[in-house]
C-alpha cells in the first residue's frame, strides 16, 4: 500500500513542525553532551568519535581514508583534526604498508587512556541529558523511528 505522505512534494505544517522539533532538540542535546564531555575529559566530540573508531578497530589503527568514511567526515576535515590530536599525543600517523600514498592512524597509549577515562563521564552525560528524559516506551519508539529513517535512506544496519 502506498504511503499517502509520499504523494505531497513538500512537508505539511505538522510534518515540518516534527522535523524542526527533532533537529533543534537533537542539536541542543548533542551540544550539551559534548560540552559535558569536554568539561569532564578535555576531549571534543570529534576527538571522541575518532578515538571510539580507533579503539574498536583491529590493532587500534585504521587507514585515514577508512576512518574518514567510518565517521562520515570529509578527508580534509579529518586531516586537520588528526593534526591537532597528534600534537596532543592522542594519535599518530604512519605510512601505510600497502600503499605509500596512504597513511594509517594509530591510537596511542595516551589516546587509549584518554578515551577510557572519558567513557564513563560521557555515558553518564548521555543518560542524564537524553535517556532520563524519556520513558522506556518512548526510547523504543525513537529507536523504531530511527530504524525507519535508516531503511528509507538504505543505510546498512546501524546503531
Amino acid at each position: 500500500m502506498d504511503n499517502p505522505r509520499r504523494r505531497r512534494p513538500v512537508p505539511t505544517h505538522d510534518e515540518l513542525a516534527a522535523w524542526r522539533a527533532y533537529i533543534e532538540t537533537s542539536e541542543i542535546v548533542r551540544a550539551r553532551i559534548e560540552a559535558r564531555l569536554h568539561e569532564e575529559s578535555g576531549l571534543s566530540g570529534g576527538d571522541y568519535r575518532v578515538l571510539l573508531a580507533l579503539s574498536e578497530a583491529d590493532g587500534r589503527a585504521m587507514r585515514s581514508s577508512a576512518l574518514a568514511a567510518h565517521i562520515e567526515w570529509e578527508r580534509s576535515r579529518l586531516s586537520g583534526h588528526l593534526g591537532r590530536m597528534e600534537r596532543r599525543g592522542l594519535v599518530r600517523r604512519e605510512p601505510c604498508a600497502e600503499d605509500a600514498r596512504g597513511s594509517r592512524v594509530v591510537l596511542t597509549d595516551s589516546g587509549h587512556r584518554a578515551f577510557h577515562a572519558s567513557t564513563l563521564p560521557h555515558l553518564r552525560a548521555i543518560k542524564e541529558v537524553f535517556v532520563d528524559a524519556l520513558t522506556p516506551e518512548q526510547l523504543d519508539q525513537l529507536r523504531d523511528a530511527a530504524a525507519a529513517v535508516r531503511r528509507h535512506l538504505r543505510l546498512d544496519d546501524g546503531p
